[in-house]
């Protein structure tokens, strides 16, 4: 996250009053009671899809509804505003005002391309950077949507990679920070990844300004169906990424590591354990700065792992059964599943891939 995690009084007094006034007596109960407030998609048990906001212990008080299922999100801080982008390969973007102070606004992607599921804001909230797929070329772009005039988008920059997934911007605004999963894939087969036996996965920074190359790290050959998929930044500079690993399933290779400008980047060594309980598959990754922690998720596996950030050592391993999203808590973080749980309760939804925490 890239500021002070906010608290609810912070929440309630961005939000203003009409949108208090427009809560539940149920939902206004629970947010006064909060710590925090965080978003996620969601589909409800009759198929429709929306993005919940919830407070730290998983009571949902507020929904907007959706089009169709999203992955990731994204929030400014400076502006108040939200991204939900959707699912690969996904052609829509909804950008929403958590204060309900704006209508949502509904972003295409152009004529050959469609949404990776990823994107995030510059500091100032005046652009809104995406990961796309130019799939008549088969490689990654990062889509530019001007958010002071209606999220027109006004170019794009290459990724220099291919399968980019997750991205996000470093504090100061110079460089966008970008994985580059490494698996080919086109709209017309659908979610089929069609570049198994060569993937490229790498890591990526590039200039916010021009989208020039600054640095990539690019995996070694005995690591190549390690796919690099989503990340998240400590108040350093320092860049945590998490993997998926595409090769046989009784291999275990490492899923998890870190790099900072000018330095190459490393992987964390897990326990055998650890690493064999993560399945081959870390579907979400944050950070919590204030205590120097690291979250992983995972749902193939089922389980959350928290790591130390200095020494990468394993602080916590805790089991969640179809594990979606992590984000930063009041005390390390904020877990969610396929199957509806939150924190410590249960909604009659099955939330989706990623959670953000309104900071």
């Amino acid at each position: 996250m890239r500021s002070a995690l906010i608290d609810r009084r912070g929440f309630v007094k961005a939000a203003g009053i009409a949108f208090l006034a427009g809560l539940s007596p149920q939902a206004a109960f629970a947010l006064e009671r909060a710590d925090a407030v965080f978003a996620s998609g969601f589909r409800s048990p009759d198929g429709r899809f929306g993005i919940a906001l919830l407070t730290e212990s998983g009571d949902i008080i507020d929904r907007i509804d959706l089009p169709d299922r999203i992955h990731g999100l994204g929030y400014s801080p400076a502006s108040g505003m939200a991204v939900a982008f959707a699912r690969r390969p996904g052609t829509f973007a909804v950008v929403f005002d958590v204060r309900r102070q704006a209508e949502p606004v509904i972003i295409s992607s152009p004529e050959g391309r469609h949404f990776f599921g990823h994107g995030h804001f510059s500091p100032n909230g005046r652009l809104l950077y995406a990961s796309e797929n130019d799939f008549g070329a088969g490689h990654g772009v990062i889509g530019l949507y001007d958010a002071t005039d209606g999220f027109r988008r006004i170019g794009e920059f290459p990724a220099h990679g291919i399968g980019t997934h997750d991205m996000t911007v470093s504090d100061d605004g110079r460089y966008l920070i970008i994985a580059n999963g490494g698996i080919e894939t086109h709209p017309d087969f659908g979610r089929t990844k069609l570049n198994i036996d060569h993937m490229e996965p790498s890591l990526v920074l590039s200039d916010a300004k021009t989208g020039e190359l600054v640095e990539k790290h690019v995996l070694p050959p005995a690591l190549r169906q390690v796919s690099t998929r989503h990340l998240d930044t400590m108040e350093s500079g320092r860049v945590w990424f998490a993997c998926q690993y595409e090769g046989p399933r009784n291999d275990l290779p490492p899923l998890v590591g870190h790099f900072a400008p000018g330095e190459e980047m490393t992987f964390v060594d897990l326990p055998h354990t650890v690493t064999e309980g993560l399945a081959n598959y870390v579907g979400a990754i944050a950070v919590n700065r204030r205590d120097g922690l690291v979250g992983l998720a995972s749902p193939k596996g089922g389980v959350s792992v928290t790591l130390d950030a200095v020494s990468g050592k394993v602080i916590d391993q805790a089991a969640v059964p179809d594990a979606a999203g992590i984000a930063p808590a009041q005390h390390g973080f904020a877990v969610s599943s396929y199957r509806g749980t939150f924190a410590s309760n249960h909604q009659p939804v099955a939330f989706d891939q990623h959670i953000v925490r309104l900071a």
